[in-house]
């Protein structure tokens, strides 16, 4: 039966990044509540670790962080809220939070519970509404946050790497550790600490979102060929893979039964 799911592309509204807070975020979006406490949620999957600052109907605020995602999730809310979204630049995780990216992976958690510096901040920022929490942030993130030269060398190996892995022709995982002078288990465990998921893992997520972005567009040969995948069946089990339904299934809307998406205990 066909179900009609909302996704982050449709709800979501960009928000300026203020460029105090550029180093350590890569985007800001807002989300309004949904007035329908039953709309289901497709939420493809991502590795980016987020701070969420999410408002229920009633004003209650919390402050929560959404590790990396490495399949898809399709949801319904436990309950109505609008939320604030603020994705981390890929290796700022252990800086802002105390803890590698890799820890959160999958996992959702209140924002106080971890040990970094902005977990400091968790009281202020569920009490403070959306707009004037980012400007908190301009004023407190600069100085309590603290960049090593290790820290820094690190992050610009792994800048350089998702640049790599997100071009037309990405190469494979040995030849990108080699291009960037390390070796292939250094590789993994940058992207363990500043994203949460394998490199590979990593390029598999870029591509699936960038057929999302254009399938229905585009014949799924090209697509195949456009999005860096050997041809259309590779395209279709690794969609699978990700998704949980083949490429055609998810734009006829035949997708999972959606779960309840409960807030951390």
């Amino acid at each position: 039966m066909r179900t009609q799911y909302l996704t982050s592309a449709e709800i979501e509204t960009p928000v300026p990044t203020p460029d105090s807070l550029r180093p350590w975020l890569t985007e800001l979006t807002s989300t309004g509540a949904i007035d329908d406490p039953d709309q289901p949620f497709a939420q493809p999957p991502v590795a980016t670790t987020t701070i969420v600052l999410r408002t229920d109907l009633t004003g209650r605020r919390e402050t929560l962080v959404v590790g990396a995602r490495t399949k898809a999730v399709y949801s319904v809310p436990e309950e109505p809220a609008g939320c604030v979204r603020l994705r981390l630049a890929p290796g700022t995780t252990r800086q802002l939070l105390g803890i590698a990216a890799g820890e959160l992976t999958d996992r959702a958690v209140r924002l106080a519970e971890l040990p970094g510096p902005l977990a400091t901040f968790a009281g202020d920022l569920t009490d403070l509404p959306a707009d004037d929490a980012l400007t908190y942030l301009e004023d407190v993130l600069p100085q309590r946050v603290s960049e090593s030269d290790t820290d820094r060398a690190h992050r610009i190996v792994l800048r350089e790497a998702i640049s790599v892995l997100t071009a037309d022709t990405a190469p494979a995982i040995p030849d990108l550790a080699a291009r960037l002078a390390v070796s292939e288990r250094q590789l993994r465990t940058l992207f363990n600490i500043g994203i949460g998921v394998s490199p590979k893992h990593f390029a598999r997520i870029d591509r699936v979102r960038r057929v999302l972005a254009y399938a229905g567009n585009t014949p799924w040969s090209h697509l195949a060929a456009d999005t860096g995948y050997y041809d259309q069946s590779h395209l279709t089990a690794d969609f699978r893979t990700l998704m949980g339904v083949p490429p055609a299934a998810y734009l006829r809307g035949r997708l999972p039964a959606p779960t309840r998406c409960r807030m951390p205990r």
